[in-house]
């Protein structure tokens, strides 16, 4: 074989190699990178769990001491257990919280409640409230139950 030939192939080989590494040096880069957003996304959604946990909490210490009214803290109750732990609902004593959201979710909320005519809104409280007594010894109790829950 001649030497050019020879030297031509050693230079070919070592391109290619370099090359090579260039890419498994890339490559490394964008693993690590992914990694990294992995482990921040990680870190947000635990950090995200954890907050609706503690709001939990907070909503059902309201109820117990009675600073809430219940019908809005089963509904935000049940909003956080959507995300949370949906399956919970299905269980007793927290399906109350499904239970009153299903009998108040006709109704409206915010800008559509102010923009209701004010009888009706007095109508539809006097429903909410009838649901809320019918209703308050559950959600106490169920308000104990999912303060003192392990998630």
């Amino acid at each position: 074989m001649p030497q050019w030939l020879q030297w031509s192939l050693i230079t070919v080989g070592t391109i290619a190699i370099l090359m090579l590494l260039g890419f498994i040096r890339r490559q490394m880069t964008v693993l690590s990178e992914s990694r990294k957003r992995q482990k921040k996304a990680e870190v947000f959604q635990a950090k995200r769990r954890q907050d609706m946990i503690d709001s939990i909490r907070v909503i059902a210490m309201a109820i117990e001491e009675d600073q809430v009214e219940y019908s809005e803290a089963c509904l935000r109750i049940k909003g956080l257990l959507d995300h949370l732990a949906p399956e919970l609902m299905e269980k007793p004593p927290y399906g109350v919280f499904m239970e009153v959201y299903e009998q108040l979710r006709h109704m409206p909320t915010h800008q559509a409640r102010q923009d209701t005519e004010a009888r009706f809104v007095e109508k539809m409280d006097k429903e909410r409230f009838a649901v809320e007594e019918r209703h308050a010894d559950e959600i106490r109790r169920a308000a104990t139950a999912i303060r003192n829950h392990t998630f």
